[in-house]
């Protein structure tokens, strides 16, 4: 069979990233109930590619650059749109934004030296962390006097983004022996 770039798990990826925009309007113009749903869809479909891409055999460098990039912009977009409603605190969604710059370019560093750092436990209760924090920060004003517990979840996420971050830079030095090695002339 030819190699194709194009298959399904690459189109639910290009698919999550179409839904961005869309997230935006609706959460920014108070359509909570769509931009609800549009979130979670895009969850759906990030499950959905990579499962689907390994079942079926169809894992392509197209959808291990893109499925990376499709995530930062769904929560990146979801939280600032979240700030910008006055639901989520903006130095926390700076800390988690910034911890993913941060261990992209570890990773991007660690794979110009051919080492690969998959993604980690933590990495993963930190990335479902944040769909039930976004989730629970969207229907902010619905939850009424429950409304405390998405600025909770927020607080979980910058946890595990702290833990994760810290386990990613420990496995980067690792990967790289670069732990215990001397750090200069005695």
């Amino acid at each position: 069979m030819p190699f194709r770039m194009i298959n399904l798990p690459n189109a639910l990826t290009t698919f999550r990233i179409f839904l961005v925009p869309f997230l935006v309007v609706f959460l920014l113009t108070k359509f909570v109930t769509v931009g609800l749903i549009i979130f979670l869809l895009a969850l759906v479909t990030d499950y959905l590619d990579g499962y689907l891409a390994r079942q079926r055999g169809e894992v392509t460098t197209l959808g291990a650059l893109l499925d990376p990039v499709a995530d930062k912009l769904l929560t990146a977009a979801a939280f600032i749109s979240l700030v910008e409603l006055g639901y989520a605190r903006a130095w926390m969604v700076v800390v988690i934004i910034g911890r993913e710059f941060a261990v992209s370019g570890l990773r991007s560093v660690a794979s110009s030296q051919g080492v690969t750092i998959p993604a980690s436990r933590w990495g993963k209760y930190k990335t479902f962390s944040q769909g039930i924090a976004i989730s629970l920060l969207i229907i902010t004003e619905p939850l009424g006097e429950f409304r405390w517990l998405g600025l909770a979840a927020l607080w979980v996420v910058i946890l595990l983004a702290a833990v994760s971050a810290v386990d990613y830079f420990v496995s980067f030095y690792r990967r790289l022996g670069l732990v215990g090695r001397a750090s200069g002339p005695a």
